[in-house]
């Protein structure tokens, strides 16, 4: 038998927490997430990717909307492969969306591809140094790695307050985001 890794545990108990939420929980805290809005300004044109919510992530929607109502330009991730950057491809409000590899929507294949300034990302679990525990595949440290060979990407985390946890165990490829965003709090790990 397979010894269960502490991450692999943390995450599950973040998980477990985060799916007993109610409904009207869930849709209160992406509203008030959405009407706080990011600590910091963005200038018109600047490229937010979300994410397509699934199982019991919080919805960013309400946030992306709001953005994009202060003239951000979104975008929405598209699995290529593991072990690969994801790709961004443009996104408004009524654009249809397909199924991609992982069975999660994403933009068409024709959507302009985009390169992120600010990524929305979702998490099993934080901590108060902004390390995040995903789902295990690495899509997002991965992209992070790639894009900011490039340019800073701002790596926001959505998340609802009882993700957080003492500590996660990262390792060397583990990607630090910048910020935090749960219904309760916006966490700064800039320093």
């Amino acid at each position: 038998m397979r010894a269960i890794s502490p991450k692999a545990e943390l995450r599950s108990a973040a998980l477990t927490r985060r799916d007993a939420l109610s409904e009207e929980e869930r849709t209160a805290a992406a509203a008030k997430i959405a009407k706080r809005g990011l600590p910091f300004e963005i200038a018109p044109g600047t490229v937010v990717s979300g994410y397509s919510p699934i199982r019991s992530e919080i919805d960013p929607m309400p946030l992306m909307l709001a953005l994009a109502a202060q003239g951000a330009q979104l975008a929405l991730p598209a699995v290529t492969a593991r072990g690969h950057s994801l790709l961004f491809r443009t996104w408004a409000k009524g654009d249809r969306l397909t199924l991609g590899a992982l069975g999660i929507p994403e933009p068409s294949p024709a959507a302009a591809e985009l390169v992120p300034d600010i990524m929305l990302v979702p998490l099993a679990a934080f901590d108060r140094v902004g390390h995040r525990i995903g789902y295990g595949a690495g899509y997002f440290d991965f992209t992070f790695t790639h894009l900011r060979k490039a340019k800073h990407v701002i790596g926001i985390g959505l998340a609802f307050a009882v993700q957080e946890i003492k500590a996660v165990p990262a390792l060397s490829h583990d990607v630090a985001l910048d910020y935090v965003l749960t219904e309760r709090k916006t966490f700064d790990f800039r320093e």
